[in-house]
């Protein structure tokens, strides 16, 4: 990493480097993590710290027995939700001490991220805050957050955090050194890639589980985080968090893992957002597939080339257009409600039809985002 002004570094650190053990948060691995925070800023770079941990940092203040307790999985998240409430000021307060300066704490869901006013209010506060030489600390809301409205792991919000604050850096802690050709942990002779210039279906085939038990995030969704935060122009590193000469290579310039190099030719901003952060609520599923090569061919779609409709969603929520053979095609806000455009997908009578469609086409022309093949297999709808 090179020291521009004003650059902005994105530091995502996981649970398993805050609260190792389960037992409260630690300074093991977190004073190295803190000195070359320091020493970012020391250079002129603007950090953003992206930490997990609140959940593995708060689950010593409850008693072994309260999880056997908790049979039912509403009762779980629901004690999961309280160690969240009670890990997160404990881990605020172990970064806060770290510092001579002041730390500010942001806690979001996916639906702060997925609106755009709230979005856009997201991006203004981090920049504020950066300004004012304040060091802002995001984690998932995991005490409010459901099913419906959570990122899920920290690598992907760490991705949309980047994108968000216009990041030229993103730096993935891992348990290991970056991503291999096969799981370090179990084959002998894995090998690292030192560089990835292009994100298709074999990298994401080199992913494996989750090593740690503390953590919710493995390889997979590392992967997800770099894609995301590549196709912004974002270079991304997957390091290993555990080893201080990690911090030390990274200031030297050097690359101490893997390096997932950022687009020349980023997306625009509105587009990367829509496309990496707002999740569809539906499906429809249409005959036109071969016909569709641009914005303005999904814009002119008609309702007879609507073959089926799944998932329920309202008028403006955002949906996947899929062919028939299950090709992801491209993702828009529909003009309509699910209910709405099942009922026109089954009539016969093209004047009935067009009378629903007369005065607004079914897919809303201003946010359209055309899609490749997914390589990445990760769920596409809420």
């Amino acid at each position: 990493m090179n020291a521009n002004s004003k650059q902005r570094i994105v530091l995502k650190v996981g649970s398993a480097l805050i609260a190792p053990n389960r037992q409260g948060c630690s300074s093991r691995y977190l004073l190295a993590i803190a000195q070359f925070i320091v020493r970012c800023r020391a250079k002129g770079l603007q950090v953003i710290l992206v930490s997990s941990g609140s959940i593995a940092a708060g689950a010593h203040r409850f008693p072994i027995n309260a999880r056997e307790k908790s049979t039912s999985p509403a009762a779980l998240m629901a004690l999961k939700k309280a160690m969240a409430a009670a890990g997160q000021t404990e881990m605020m307060a172990t970064w806060d001490k770290f510092f001579d300066f002041p730390t500010a704490q942001i806690l979001l869901t996916h639906a702060d991220l997925r609106d755009r006013e709230r979005y856009l209010s997201i991006r203004e506060t981090i920049s504020t805050l950066l300004d004012h030489d304040i060091l802002p600390i995001v984690n998932e809301n995991d005490t409010v957050t459901t099913d419906a409205l959570k990122v899920g792991d920290n690598d992907n919000l760490s991705a949309m955090v980047a994108a968000a604050a216009d990041a030229r850096s993103l730096v993935i802690c891992s348990d290991i050194d970056g991503l291999f050709d096969k799981n370090p942990h179990l084959n002998a002779d894995a090998k690292l890639l030192p560089e990835v210039t292009k994100i298709d279906a074999s990298i994401y085939a080199m992913a494996g589980g989750s090593h740690s038990d503390v953590g919710t995030g493995g390889m997979l969704t590392k992967i997800q985080a770099a894609e995301k935060a590549v196709s912004h122009g974002i270079d991304t590193y997957i390091v290993n968090g555990f080893k201080e000469a990690s911090f030390n290579e990274l200031l030297a310039g050097k690359n101490p893992g893997t390096l997932f190099r950022g687009s020349a030719t980023p997306m625009l901003e509105r587009l990367h957002w829509f496309t990496h952060t707002v999740r569809a609520q539906g499906e429809v599923i249409i005959a036109a597939a071969d016909e569709l090569h641009s914005a303005e061919d999904c814009a002119n779609l008609s309702s007879d080339e609507v073959l089926d409709v799944k998932g329920n969603f309202s008028e403006g929520d955002t949906i996947l257009l899929r062919s028939d053979d299950g090709t992801r095609l491209a993702k828009a806000r529909s003009n309509y409600s699910s209910r709405l455009l099942k009922f026109i997908a089954k009539q016969d009578d093209s004047k009935l039809m067009d009378s629903f469609t007369h005065e607004r086409s079914l897919i809303a022309p201003q946010d359209i985002a055309l899609l490749s093949p997914k390589a990445n297999p990760m769920e596409e709808t809420s």
